[in-house]
């Protein structure tokens, strides 16, 4: 469980990108510094600096209008996720369930519904099972192992108690280059990006997928809307021939 604080800084005027197969455009954009602390100990967890830019619709490439997300990471990553932006009216969204289940290179990620089994190889995913190589920190249940995204549900369930979303703004970006997407990635240092034996390195970060719901609920008995943001992030570490989903989530309130 964690403590977390998000600090956004817009930044003054356009950015300008010179182009050459198309016209010049500009981007706006914010800085941003997020800080996750350990809520048992406040022992430091992550540090990132960033940025959040709005991406204008482009002719070469045939791109529709994007966000794009910088992040210096401390493990030794850089990452450029790309992605879209929707505004909707009312709500609540859809918070999928999710899960952290590791597989082997060249199998297909499990679903939530193969738990038990992924359970058998990996023995750390079941808290009743005593093991050496896990830590369980206060407050994390089996049903959170299971689905990190309930953290996120059920927050959401307990923000809308006795009243209403009144709009919602969904952010979802990835490293991965598709029709939507055609720019990201992510680079690593030598010690992680190593491709000798083991195979996938130490740790190398090969993907990230990040989901934010920017939400504005209503307020009640007089008081202002309230703004929250919720995000689920994952981050595929590769070592030991096996991805290894990396998966935080948070809901945070404007102050």
């Amino acid at each position: 469980m964690t403590d977390e604080t998000l600090v956004f800084t817009k930044i003054n005027g356009p950015i300008p990108n010179r182009g050459l197969a198309m016209h010049d455009i500009n981007m706006f954009g914010l800085t941003y510094m997020q800080q996750i602390s350990e809520t048992s100990t406040g022992a430091g967890l992550h540090i990132e600096p960033g940025i959040w830019a709005n991406v204008p619709h482009t002719t070469d490439p045939n791109v529709p209008p994007s966000v794009v997300r910088m992040a210096s990471i401390p493990h030794g990553t850089v990452m450029l996720a790309q992605g879209v932006a929707e505004v909707h009216p009312g709500g609540p969204q859809n918070i999928p369930d999710n899960n952290i289940l590791p597989f082997f290179f060249g199998s297909p990620p499990p679903a939530n519904s193969d738990f038990n089994s992924v359970a058998q190889t990996f023995t750390e995913l079941k808290l009743s099972t005593p093991t050496t190589f896990r830590f369980v920190a206060p407050g994390v249940t089996q049903a959170i192992v299971k689905n990190p995204n309930s953290v996120l549900q059920t927050a959401l369930a307990s923000s809308l108690q006795g009243t209403s979303m009144k709009s919602r703004t969904f952010l979802n970006v990835s490293t991965t280059h598709n029709i939507v997407n055609a720019g990201g990635g992510t680079a690593n240092t030598a010690f992680l990006a190593s491709s000798g034996n083991p195979p996938g390195g130490n740790a190398r970060a090969a993907q990230v997928n990040a989901t934010f719901w920017i939400e504005t609920i209503a307020g009640t008995g007089g008081q202002p809307d309230k703004h929250q943001l919720q995000y689920t992030q994952l981050v595929m570490l590769d070592f030991n021939g096996i991805h290894w989903p990396h998966v935080t989530v948070a809901t945070l309130r404007k102050q």
